[in-house]
């Protein structure tokens, strides 16, 4: 075969660039530019973060309940050397929108001081907007997330409706906030209101070397199929405009509900579309309250979720986990459900160990377990600590079980 003048160029350079990639150092990283977030191969995260998810009080308090658990003296300074002298080096710190409205100052104060302790201990927080059955304005007995002023006035979404994922009012506000359709007195949109909030937020906390990253918020609802292309486009404004104020990571969250048998097609490809466009220090976030054996349900859900961060060509982190025993019942509505059952969830040291092990095989950006919080849970594996009547915090058996597994798994890093 005989080669043109410029396919003998095309081969010489070919050839060329062939020599030159093959005496590259095997121990040197090798950097292609792809414009995207690497995804750390296995055993090369050298930042990863592990730890905990953390409650403050002021930045959770619900605007419709108070808490009756008096705040400990020195929770944060106590909370962090405890964290750290746990072999960890991360908070997911959690808190709610209408916790500010409720009281700003408070609000702002609180997040300073922690921010403030945690540089101290050297601790790494992401700062999670977070949202449990969307607002205590639609459940006022459990639920947090975002304030009164997007729901008041409006029948469609009654005080006391329900905020959960199967409550038509919870259905209907969250198909409105997709559509950008939810507005304050003013009208001004939902996305711009909570865009300027956010960002009172960084300017709190961004300076500050203990400070990582922000995540935009936590398990959006998801109610039809043509929704993930507008959460994309959410998570585009939302990232956006968080660049305006920050360099640091941003993180966006899995939706619920999570069943991979919905008719809303909850699969890696539609969970992908969720990405902001902008790519850069990016992170997808998401949650595993169950043992990912080989076979098990949940195993297919973690698989799912990893290859949603591959396609999006983001690093994954597991922003919260344990292991929960959940029941078929029926709500109030009449529809049946998955609640978490109390007295059946449990998490051994097994299956701490077991978990981290996997996390280990998929070297995630991070993970932070579920949780560390001043109030008593009803739920006992969600109680990494409590307080004596003097304001002292005492580490339950679940945070001794998840510190040894963390010198456990860390030890047999360095074996392989």
């Amino acid at each position: 075969m005989k080669l043109s003048p410029f396919g003998i160029l095309f081969l010489f350079l070919l050839i060329l660039n062939v020599a030159s990639i093959s005496s590259i150092n095997p121990n040197q990283n090798l950097n292609l530019n792809l414009n995207l977030n690497p995804i750390y191969a296995q055993g090369t995260n050298p930042q990863q973060l592990i730890g905990v998810n953390m409650l403050g009080y002021y930045t959770s308090l619900p605007q419709t309940r108070d808490f009756k658990n008096p705040f400990p003296d020195n929770y944060y300074d106590q909370s962090f050397k405890i964290i750290k002298d746990g072999g960890m080096n991360h908070v997911r710190y959690v808190y709610y929108w209408e916790s500010y409205v409720k009281n700003p100052t408070a609000f702002i104060n609180e997040l300073k001081f922690a921010a403030t302790i945690a540089d101290k201990y050297g601790l790494k927080i992401i700062y999670d907007n977070h949202q449990f059955h969307t607002s205590s304005w639609l459940n006022p007995q459990r639920g947090t997330g975002f304030p009164n002023f997007l729901f008041q006035n409006n029948s469609e979404y009654a005080y006391g409706s329900g905020g959960g994922p199967k409550y038509p009012s919870a259905v209907a506000w969250w198909t409105h906030w997709w559509n950008r359709e939810i507005t304050d007195v003013n009208g001004t949109d939902g996305w711009t209101l909570q865009s300027q909030f956010l960002k009172k937020v960084v300017s709190t906390v961004d300076s500050h070397p203990s400070t990582v990253g922000y995540e935009i918020l936590s398990e959006p609802q998801v109610h039809s199929v043509d929704q993930w292309d507008k959460v994309g486009k959410y998570n585009t404004f939302l990232a956006n405009e968080l660049r305006k104020v920050t360099k640091k990571d941003i993180v966006y969250s899995m939706s619920i509900p999570v069943d991979l048998k919905s008719n809303i097609g909850v699969n890696a490809t539609n969970l992908a579309k969720m990405t902001p466009a902008n790519k850069t220090n990016t992170i997808f976030k998401f949650s595993i309250y169950g043992l990912p054996s080989p076979g098990s349900y949940q195993e297919e859900r973690l698989n799912m979720f990893i290859a949603a961060g591959n396609l999006s060509g983001v690093p994954v982190y597991i922003g919260e986990w344990n292991n929960v025993d959940r029941d078929k019942v029926i709500n109030e509505e009449g529809d049946f459900v998955y609640e978490i059952n109390p007295k059946e969830s449990d998490i051994t040291p097994a299956d701490t160990t077991a978990i981290l092990k996997k996390f280990n095989e998929i070297d995630p950006y991070g993970w932070a377990f579920w949780y560390w919080n001043f109030r008593p849970h009803r739920v006992e594996n969600f109680n990494l600590v409590t307080s004596d009547p003097s304001g002292n915090l005492i580490p339950t058996k679940y945070f001794d079980i998840l510190k040894n597994a963390v010198q456990s798994v860390n030890s047999g890093k360095g074996s392989k």
